[in-house]
């Protein structure tokens, strides 16, 4: 099915001017207005303009909501708290991704099938459910339309756009249509970075072929998704952009409260830098998990401060790299006193991740004689391909391994230009 068959709620339209399935995609504008960072007026959601709107999107409908606690309106209340008592919309049912709708569970968690105490709606586990037993689920919990509404963090291994993947796969099977509420890249949307999936290493972590940093909205990423990969059954899919977010804007230019994603993604800044540290979940040193500065600190028994110098001397563009001695609470290292790096992002305008976390494999391999790959051959998954891990073992550097997935790069970024939806 093709993009002008997707019904899209434009950002730059008028808020009653909802667009009928078969009428195109419309192009969301930047608001005019004083804002943070850039001048302009605060970021709406494609929730707060769906509820401007009085939910017309929704009318006639029993309305399940696939969201955590990031699903929230400007004023920090929860979207499914709002909805629940509003007449205009029928909310029936929640369906919660990993770390569960209330945010109670850790990485690899969910909170099970409950009945929220707070609404009384059933909720209904999704994690690592797809394909017909999602479906399945979609059909038991009686709704019409599946409201999708999570803060994504902008890399390909994190979850929640494969939950969405998932979610529409199973729409499609059970006759339900999808609806997808945006909300920013809270690391901008300029550019797609690192390698492409091998579709031979698609799992929960990266289901299909996309950059490893993707440079897109879940908005965007629903209609990349749909056209290229679910287009043998597609799903009766609608976005409702953001109005005021342009591509270059961080999470700290939108206005918008943060609320993390996941326990181990605690601020904006963690995101940043995670599309490339969190390949050290590939690898036998600890990636900051259980210290307040996952994703940031780095490090291992026996490290010292050559690391950090071998870093340093790359000069990698917007990033400097401090000596760094921490004692981890859970995950690798637990108690122990671990010495590594700590990332210190100077100029994100140039800071290049997914470069940053390949230099600091290669260093890290160089520097310290314990380095081992996790034996699962879990980086594989992380990078969607053995090149980076055999290029590294080879001996390669930096440079070597990113020109390797160049080509594929190029690729990628020519087909996700025709599903991009802000300017800026």
């Amino acid at each position: 099915m093709s993009l002008s068959r997707r019904g899209v709620l434009a950002a730059g339209g008028a808020m009653g001017a909802l667009a009928a399935t078969a009428a195109g995609t419309g192009s969301a504008s930047a608001a005019p207005g004083g804002g943070p960072g850039h001048g302009r007026g605060r970021v709406r959601t494609g929730f707060d303009r769906l509820a401007a709107d009085g939910y017309r999107l929704l009318r006639g409908q029993k309305v399940g909501v696939v969201t955590n606690p990031t699903g929230i309106t400007a004023d920090v209340r929860h979207i499914v708290d709002v909805m629940h008592p509003d007449e205009r919309v029928n909310l029936t049912a929640v369906f919660g991704p990993e770390h569960g709708f209330r945010g109670t569970a850790q990485a690899g968690g969910s909170e099970g099938r409950y009945d929220d105490p707070a609404t009384g709606l059933p909720v209904y586990d999704t994690y690592l459910k797809s394909g017909q037993d999602l479906a399945d689920i979609f059909t038991a919990s009686g709704v019409d339309t599946v409201v999708f509404d999570i803060q994504d963090a902008g890399a390909r291994f994190y979850t929640y756009i494969w939950t969405l993947y998932d979610c529409m796969e199973a729409a499609a099977l059970a006759g339900k249509r999808l609806v997808v509420l945006d909300r920013p890249n809270p690391v901008t949307g300029r550019a797609a970075l690192g390698p492409v999936l091998d579709p031979a290493f698609a799992t929960f972590v990266g289901r299909r072929e996309i950059a490893q940093a993707h440079g897109m909205t879940v908005a965007e990423l629903a209609l990349f998704f749909d056209a290229e990969f679910l287009h043998e059954k597609p799903v009766r899919l609608e976005v409702v952009t953001m109005s005021g977010w342009r591509r270059s804007d961080f999470f700290d230019a939108t206005g918008l409260p943060w609320v993390p994603p996941s326990p181990n993604m605690p601020t904006p800044e963690t995101a940043l830098v995670y599309s490339g540290t969190c390949l050290f979940e590939g690898t036998n040193l600890s990636e900051g998990r259980g210290t307040t500065r996952p994703f940031e600190l780095l490090g291992a028994e026996g490290i010292d401060h050559r690391w950090a110098a071998a870093a340093n001397a790359l000069e990698l563009p917007g990033v400097a790299f401090r000596e760094a001695y921490f004692a981890p609470t859970f995950s690798k290292f637990q108690g122990k006193t671990v010495g590594g790096v700590q990332l210190h992002v100077q100029d994100r305008e140039v800071f290049d991740p997914v470069r940053t976390g390949i230099a600091l494999l290669v260093t890290a391999k160089r520097t310290w004689s314990g380095f081992a790959w996790r034996p699962d051959n879990w980086i594989d998954k992380l990078t969607g391909n053995t090149r980076v891990r055999t290029m590294i073992d080879a001996g390669a550097d930096t440079d070597a391994v990113v020109r390797a997935w160049q080509r594929d790069l190029s690729a990628f970024r020519a087909k996700r230009r025709r599903y991009l939806r802000y300017g800026g």
